[in-house]
């Protein structure tokens, strides 16, 4: 029987943030359930925690406040950081045919050459790199399979974090966030950054399955399920954009945004490259592509990623978005180019004291 694909709209998965926590004077974006700013008082539409967190001045005081300004600036310091990112001659890419937004769902290969026609591997001996990719084959593929994390795994995931924070990159936004309040020591940071990235929760049925690095990184996919097929048009690069649930779920993948684990399936075979819908304005890297493929028999209509960036760079970059803008598009500035992320936080279960582990982060269009 042929399989129906059902498509979810985030809308349909999260809610977007209803505290003020971290958010007072945030500017006034009609995207918030509530707010968080003097203004929220007169027109009555103030998030109900508004007198805890913004009254009187404490945690979250106006100097806290991440305002569009703040991450405007702090994203071009995070580019000029990237000193691991590949030069001009690291990576070559073969774009091929460009989908038009009405071709992205046909599921036909356009194009008869690999993406990636050369990818200096040397970069993967940087220690940033090796150690991220020795994270990405810790992962059962199929959403609703309880991830078995071995001992050995932890240690991975601890060095990453530690390789990252050697760099320059992830110093300067540990020391914006400490600026902003968020965080007291670098410690704290590192810490939090565990349980928001590799914390396990459910995509399944209970089973503790999931987290915020695998689906972003590393991508699932999975056979079934029931509903109107193309039900909702699964989007990215577009302002509102569509995530299918899951990892490689309902027959389509989902997550998946890395360029370093599409470079490593492509070579072996398993991954198909199939068009572009969108090609970033850089002419150095990192860029940004948006891109049809097909995955071991699975569909990805439109994966957006960064190509040829660091891979602190990325999880900086996610990272900053997911504590300042959660829930809802983030506008950043890259070499003097506009670029926006859209995360999601996890809604259904928590750590520490109410905290959301990330759900996806990915870039839509300016």
């Amino acid at each position: 029987p042929r399989t129906t694909l059902l498509f979810l709209s985030p809308e349909d998965l999260y809610t977007a943030p209803d505290s003020c926590k971290g958010r007072c004077e945030e500017p006034y974006s009609k995207e918030d359930e509530c707010h968080c700013n003097a203004e929220c008082e007169r027109y009555h539409n103030c998030c109900e925690d508004y007198y805890r967190h913004c009254r009187p001045v404490g945690f979250s005081s106006s100097r806290d406040a991440i305002a569009d300004e703040d991450l405007l600036h702090i994203s071009e310091q995070l580019y000029e950081a990237d000193h691991n990112k590949a030069r001009p001659t690291d990576i070559a890419i073969n774009p091929q045919y460009q989908a038009s937004p009405d071709e992205t769902g046909d599921q036909e290969d356009r194009s008869p050459q690999p993406l990636y026609k050369y990818v200096n591997e040397e970069l993967f001996s940087k220690p940033t790199y090796a150690s991220f990719i020795k994270l990405l084959d810790n992962y059962q593929r199929v959403t609703g399979r309880e991830e078995d994390v071995t001992a050995e795994e932890l240690r991975e995931q601890d060095n990453f974090l530690k390789e990252v924070m050697k760099t320059e990159l992830m110093k300067k936004l540990f020391a914006f966030l400490h600026k902003k309040n968020r965080y007291g020591s670098e410690q704290e940071f590192v810490a939090d950054l565990k349980e928001m990235w590799f914390g396990l929760y459910s995509r399944g049925d209970g089973e503790q399955d999931s987290s915020g690095f695998e689906h972003i990184f590393s991508g699932r996919a999975c056979t079934g399920g029931t509903g109107g097929a193309g039900q909702h048009q699964a989007r990215g690069l577009t302002p509102g954009s569509r995530l299918c649930l899951g990892e490689v779920k309902k027959g389509k993948v989902s997550g998946f945004h890395n360029w370093i684990r599409f470079y490593l399936l492509e070579k072996q075979g398993i991954v198909n490259y199939f068009s572009h819908n969108f090609n970033g304005p850089w002419d150095t890297y990192p860029d940004v592509l948006g891109l049809q493929f097909n995955w071991d028999g699975f569909y990805k209509e439109v994966g957006s990623a960064f190509i040829g960036c660091s891979p602190e760079f990325e999880f900086g970059l996610y990272t900053l978005c997911f504590i300042a803008r959660p829930g809802r598009a983030c506008h950043l500035s890259l070499g003097g180019y506009s670029l926006s992320i859209q995360t999601y936080p996890w809604t259904k279960s928590t750590y520490g004291n109410g905290k959301k582990y990330i759900a996806t982060a990915y870039v839509i269009s300016p």
